[in-house]
């Protein structure tokens, strides 16, 4: 799960990260007001999105007058923002965040990551900052330093002192940006953080370390001890599908693809979707029900698939362990009568009560074919995403 920028940056100051001063706001009203309230005579005002590259698309203003402000921020106010991050669909900011320009000296990155070839959390530090880090990578190998850190969120001091040397901070910089490094690292971990970021962090021409930007990205296994990030998801950040997959307990990862997937068990639906590009076709979506999936569970990701306009076919690949086969396949046949699925669906089931559900489908009188071997469902669900599949009932 992301959070917007200005969240991040409120996490960070509560442990010791020094970000400037700002305000958020999502109307022109809140704006004026803001302005008075930080006594702006000029302004930064960045859009609010879970997507990068906002400067380059427009999304980061300058203004040298209150007058500027307002009519930049109400510019910015519903900004749609469309690149590769976001796909052609695009994000709307809803709000915006104003603030004091900052007087740069210097631009650094300090971020955090788990390293899933050694299994331990991983500080990332680099002097050149402002640019991603895969960019930094090409252009700055030797600029990279990179720190394995232990579960504690504790940075040690030996760990300190290597960071503040290949940084090349010195006296009371070198205290300041200690500082916050170990706020970074305790954050990560007390976060569930999959990954944070300050980038730029910066030092200013007054000599202060601070955070101008700020990216976290929190675990979605361990939402349910971070209630309090949890509040902060932002559906209008996601699509549709994707919101409502969140709200039903569904996985779901929209792709670019014409052939629907429903899948219990993400192994098995990476898969399905493996095979089907192997027999020449595109998935449109990662869809895992899970292991306990009801009717109306099932409903809703047909409901979710079918809301896609590029979907041209429905695979079901279903294989019962604690799935009970029967029990999807009323939950099929339910949801295709409820939504009057028009779009060839293909089934197939193995694995618990496989043959009773098989029967349900054959006695329902429902357009559905179904298919023995994971083989032939691919083959099947490409033959009809192309209009030539014809398939069979057993």
């Amino acid at each position: 799960m992301n959070v917007h920028e200005y969240q991040a940056k409120e996490i960070l100051q509560r442990y010791g990260v020094p970000v400037p001063e700002f305000a958020v706001v999502s109307q022109v009203e809140e704006l004026k007001r803001a302005v008075d309230l930080l006594q702006l005579s000029q302004a930064v005002l960045k859009i609010q999105v879970h997507a990068g590259g906002r400067g380059k698309a427009g999304g980061v203003q300058f203004a040298k007058t209150k007058e500027e402000i307002l009519q930049k921020g109400k510019a910015l106010l519903g900004f749609k923002l469309v690149n590769a991050q976001t796909g052609p669909e695009g994000v709307i900011a809803h709000k915006i965040l104003v603030g004091k320009p900052i007087d740069i000296a210097k631009e650094y990155y300090v971020g955090a990551l788990i390293d899933r070839t050694q299994g331990v959390p991983l500080l990332i530090v680099s002097p050149e900052g402002g640019m991603e880090i895969e960019e930094i990578a090409v252009k700055y190998p030797e600029k990279i330093l990179k720190v394995p850190i232990s579960f504690d969120g504790k940075v040690r001091s030996y760990q300190l002192v290597q960071i503040c040397k290949f940084m090349g901070w010195k006296g009371e910089e070198a205290k300041e940006g200690a500082k916050v490094i170990q706020g970074l690292a305790r954050c990560f971990i007390e976060k569930d953080a999959s990954l944070l970021e300050i980038n730029p962090l910066v030092k200013t021409k007054e000599g202060k370390i601070v955070a101008l930007d700020a990216k976290l990205a929190i675990d979605d296994n361990a939402l349910f001890r971070q209630q309090e990030i949890a509040k902060m998801m932002d559906l209008t950040q996601i699509s549709p599908q994707e919101a409502s997959a969140k709200e039903h307990d569904l996985a779901y990862i929209a792709m670019e693809g014409n052939i629907g997937c429903m899948v219990n068990g993400a192994g098995l639906a990476m898969a399905t979707m493996d095979i089907i590009k192997l027999f020449g076709g595109t998935p449109a979506n990662f869809l895992d029900v899970g292991g306990s999936a009801t009717k109306e569970k099932v409903a809703e990701g047909f409901q979710i698939i079918l809301s896609d306009p590029k979907v041209k076919a429905i695979f079901v690949n279903i294989f019962g362990g604690i799935m009970n086969c029967a029990t999807i396949a009323h939950g099929v046949l339910h949801a295709a009568a409820k939504l009057k699925v028009q779009i060839p669906l293909i089934v197939r089931l193995e694995g618990t009560h496989a043959e009773e559900g098989r029967k349900v489908f054959q006695e329902s009188g429902m357009k559905i074919l179904s298919a023995k071997t994971l083989q032939e469902g691919a083959e099947l669900a490409v033959q009809s995403a192309k209009g030539e599949g014809r398939g069979h009932l057993d």
